[in-house]
């Protein structure tokens, strides 16, 4: 069964930092691109961060650029996202996606999703 399994979620203060991973359980990352995609309550969920193949490509929404970055290290199969600066609007699900197509930030180009990991930002 093929699975993305998030982590590194949980409660932190505003300014404060958490890396997320994903990472792929019985199959290989190398062919995908992954998304770091997140859903805040009451909000439809939002592209955060994508990173192609090769690990050379790299975008990030405006509301995380310069505080987010996204990372792969294929030979761990595991795709991270560091965040620094956490605001609490940062608040939300967060969830990592594989691509066969490539990076995009349309979420239904996406073939495997992850069960999500909260992040809370909060005093």
């Amino acid at each position: 069964q093929l699975r993305l399994v998030e982590s590194g979620g949980g409660l932190v203060q505003p300014g404060g930092s958490l890396r997320l991973s994903c990472e792929a359980s019985g199959w290989s990352l190398d062919d995908y691109a992954i998304g770091w995609f997140r859903r805040a309550p009451g909000k439809e969920r939002e592209g955060v961060s994508l990173i192609n193949k090769k690990g050379d490509t790299l975008d990030y929404a405006r509301s995380v650029k310069g505080r987010f970055t996204i990372s792969r290290d294929n030979a761990k199969n595991t795709v991270y996202l560091q965040m620094n600066s956490l605001k609490p609007e940062d608040t939300a699900v967060y969830y990592c996606a594989a691509s066969k197509f490539g990076s995009s930030w349309y979420d239904n180009l996406y073939d495997y999703w992850g069960q999500g990991t909260p992040v809370t930002v909060s005093s």
